[in-house]
């Protein structure tokens, strides 16, 4: 006897439910045809209705105008037999729409009794399907599978058809109710885009590409961008080729070609312009321009029985978007890494040429010294007892000189072969940056300082004060360790290259002394210029004769800039 854990005796009740679900379908569609029919023929009769009182009414209009060419009696007896008539045909019309109510009703319990016995007939063919399935159930199970298969795929496609159904259901039930919250949607979509379109887009859809990027790592590696581009490009193509990227109301196919076109190219044209803007800091912006325009040609299309563009291919386009600034972001990292090896390749070279320089400076001091020592060395063998003192300090001065000279070509050859060796500073910009926010960087050249003094040029308003120079060994690695010490500080939350980190200069110094390392620390910034430059503006705003003054001085320092670059160039031409 089959039971519940029976294959079998499952596909039977599956089949039986989708039966049970199918009859009660039929029957939703056959009462609301029946619903829509009533509606039909009771709008008839009510425009039938209105045309007896639209003759009763010209009938009467007839009289009126009669009554200044009749007498009074021929009038009334005319009016008499108008009105009479008009009743009669009133009464006529009142007659027939009950005949045709009548006819709709007898129609409507037609069509039930039909759909009844409809789903009867259903339910009973469900029935002996199940039978059948319980007669068969010693099928071998490869044969159950794909009865089992087929079944649920049937399942599958009735339930996709239940959904579109309960859809139309509701519609029909909710009536202008489910109409208007989605009209509601809408018109609010198309509100927030002509919004956007009048007051522009600001900083309120800005996003950061960095969460981007790090989801693009995890999810495909980010070398794939670029294929990922390509098959979101295609996936456009093709929706477009295949008339799915819009739809609209009309029935006559050619009508629907030409609105589906009109959308199509509309939104294109908007998205194309929108996506020939893509940069690393706009990728928030862009995506709602392409929502707005998705709203607001939707909107336009109203007028070619709803013509509108699809949500899957607005998400197409979207996709589009998502990876052109993922390769654009990695274009801008690439550009940033080739100018920090390029920045690199030039601090190693100066810093080659400083060692190079120094050795032949220290090579070239050495020699020097060591003949002044050998012509002192002459001269005091000469000397008498008087002059000998002389003589000794003189070489005294000479050895140490000597040995200094030494030290420094020693430290310079000692450079040159360790290309790791050099200088880590710590140095801040007050009038730049603020308060307590340090550069920690390195450079390998024999003076660091010129280093720093190049960082202060013309890129910042004020010079750099340096808080510490740490000679090291492996200066790159001393380097590194303290920016990962204070990664979570460092300015730039995208771009640790920049080497800038919000924190106390005591939080680096007790993280150097924790590593064993001693340095000479300044503290406290100077900011010379800053604080000059802040104390002239407060006397520049107090007192109007000081502010002239300094003002003709500007013009009187940029008056003599100008005439020493004039000089500079004479004397370039006389010496060319």
């Amino acid at each position: 006897m089959p039971t519940f854990s029976d294959p079998a005796t499952l596909l039977m009740l599956a089949a039986a439910a989708v039966a049970a679900l199918l009859a009660a379908i039929v029957l939703a569609v056959v009462l609301a045809r029946v619903v829509r029919e009533r509606d039909r023929l009771k709008q008839s009769g009510d425009r039938l209705r209105q045309r007896t009182d639209r003759t009763i009414a010209e009938q009467q209009a007839e009289i009126d105008s009669l009554a200044r060419f009749r007498d009074i009696r021929d009038a009334a007896a005319t009016a008499e037999q108008l009105r009479n008539a008009s009743k009669a045909l009133y009464e006529g019309a009142r007659r027939k729409e009950q005949e045709i109510l009548n006819t709709a009703e007898r129609a409507a319990l037609e069509i039930a009794s039909k759909a009844e016995r409809e789903a009867a007939d259903v339910l009973e063919a469900a029935r002996q399907e199940a039978a059948a399935v319980r007669k068969n159930a010693d099928l071998d199970a490869r044969t159950r599978r794909e009865r089992a298969d087929a079944v649920l795929a049937e399942a599958g496609a009735q339930a996709e058809r239940i959904i579109t159904s309960a859809d139309q259901r509701a519609a029909q039930i909710a009536g202008d109710a489910y109409r208007a919250l989605q009209e509601s949607d809408r018109l609010k979509q198309v509100a927030e885009a002509m919004r956007n379109v009048i007051d522009g887009y600001g900083d309120r859809y800005f996003k950061p590409t960095f969460g981007l990027l790090d989801e693009l790592a995890e999810t495909y590696g980010f070398d794939d961008s670029g294929r990922q581009l390509k098959m979101a490009r295609e996936r456009t193509r093709l929706m477009v080729a295949e008339q799915r990227a819009a739809t609209c109301d009309y029935v006559e196919a050619r009508r629907r070609d030409t609105a589906e076109r009109f959308v199509v190219d509309a939104f294109n044209g908007k998205v194309d312009t929108i996506l020939s803007r893509v940069k690393t800091t706009n990728y928030g912006v862009l995506e709602q321009e392409i929502r707005d325009a998705f709203a607001l040609v939707n909107q336009n299309g109203k007028a070619f029985r709803d013509a509108r563009i699809t949500r899957e291919y607005l998400q197409s386009r979207l996709d589009e978007l998502r990876w052109a600034t993922a390769i654009e972001v990695k274009r801008q990292e690439e550009k940033a890494e080739q100018r920090r090896i390029r920045e690199q390749i030039r601090e190693e070279q100066k810093a080659q040429r400083e060692i190079e320089r120094a050795l032949k400076d220290s090579a070239r001091e050495e020699e020097s010294l060591q003949k002044a020592l050998a012509k002192v060395q002459a001269e005091a063998a000469q000397a008498s007892e008087a002059q000998r003192a002389f003589f000794d300090a003189r070489l005294a001065e000479l050895h140490t000189r000597l040995e200094e000279a030494e030290a420094r070509n020693q430290r310079a050859l000692s450079m040159a072969q360790q290309t790791k060796a050099g200088h880590v500073y710590v140095i801040s910009n007050i009038g730049s940056f603020g308060e307590d926010v340090f550069k920690v960087g390195m450079t390998r050249r024999l003076e660091p300082l010129d280093r720093v003094r190049e960082l202060g040029d013309a890129s910042v308003p004020f010079g750099f004060d340096v808080h510490a120079l740490i000679w090291s060994e492996d200066a790159p690695a001393l380097e590194t360790a303290l920016h990962h010490e204070f990664m979570r500080e460092q300015v730039n939350k995208v771009n640790p290259r920049k080497e800038f980190f919000q924190v106390p200069l005591a939080a680096i110094r007790r993280q150097l002394e924790a590593k064993g390392i001693q340095a000479s620390w300044t503290m406290t910034a100077a900011a010379a210029e800053y604080r000059e430059s802040l104390a002239l503006a407060k006397q520049l705003t107090e007192d109007p004769e000081k502010a002239r003054e300094w003002t003709n001085r500007q013009f009187e320092y940029e008056l003599a800039v100008e005439h020493e670059e004039s000089d500079a160039e004479d004397e370039a031409l006389a010496t060319a």
